[in-house]
């Protein structure tokens, strides 16, 4: 796969656009596309880390734009003008309504938070009841459907994103894994195959092996993501995900941009 549609740079929390361009460019990739971060809730626990943290795509993307714009005038590659956004069921009328305004090239839907808590704080998740962990991971599944459902995005990224987690893992069910595939079966959307932990602690790859030999019972189609933050992710996760999509027979789609 030539194209990594999932990057980040320093208009969330990745690094100089430039840098990563060049390191997609490096990898000998014909294209990459920037999917920074960006939430719009107006939930007041999301919004005080949404600033803390430094996500303000909601205000700054005409800007970004700008500068993928001029570094498209010296690149060799393809540069895609996405975006990642944060979704939750009640948010949906806001994200529309930003998502029509902004009128990105492609979009990125990934549920983060539960509760008002980003997934990935093992602490707060370890300290729950071996209940309400499993009540977690259900309500994490429950909103990924909702996000297919909703028909606001293209892709839907590292559909099973509960796993990076360890005090969520190994909860998902078989049963999780088909009505998500039935939700996509029935969508527009399509899940990505995310290379955000493939070479760090978790060592797979989103979907989980398991979870994808179920996605392709469904003929679901996939695109591909490195999920990188940095300009040296992109030349380290891009072998390992060629390797993988042979391994696995897979071919995935170009998006229609």
């Amino acid at each position: 796969m030539d194209r990594d549609y999932h990057v980040h740079s320093t208009y969330s929390d990745g690094r100089f656009l430039f840098q990563m361009v060049r390191a997609a460019a490096e990898a000998g990739l014909a294209g990459v596309g920037i999917a920074d971060h960006c939430n719009v809730s107006d939930r007041e626990e999301i919004a005080e880390q949404k600033h803390l943290l430094g996500f303000n795509l909601d205000e700054t993307y005409e800007r970004r734009r700008e500068a993928i714009q001029r570094l498209r005038e010296e690149s060799e590659i393809e540069i895609y003008d996405g975006v990642e956004m944060d979704y939750h069921p009640e948010e949906e009328d806001a994200i529309r309504a930003f998502l029509d305004e902004a009128d990105f090239q492609y979009t990125i839907g990934s549920v983060h938070y539960l509760d008002g808590v980003n997934v990935h704080v093992e602490p707060y998740f370890a300290d729950q009841s071996a209940t309400d962990r499993q009540a977690a991971v259900d309500r994490y599944f429950d909103y990924l459907v909702a996000l297919i459902e909703s028909e606001l995005f293209d892709v839907a990224a590292h559909v099973d994103l509960v796993e990076r987690n360890p005090a969520l893992r190994d909860l998902a069910t078989e049963a999780d894994y088909r009505r998500v595939a039935e939700a996509f079966a029935d969508s527009r959307t399509i899940p990505e195959l995310n290379a955000g932990r493939a070479l760090d602690e978790y060592g797979e790859f989103h979907p989980s092996p398991a979870f994808l030999d179920v996605l392709a019972e469904y003929d679901i189609p996939i695109t591909v993501g490195s999920d990188a933050h940095q300009p040296a992710e992109i030349g380290e996760r891009h072998p390992h995900i060629e390797r993988y999509l042979d391994r696995r027979n897979l071919q995935p789609v170009v998006l229609d941009i």
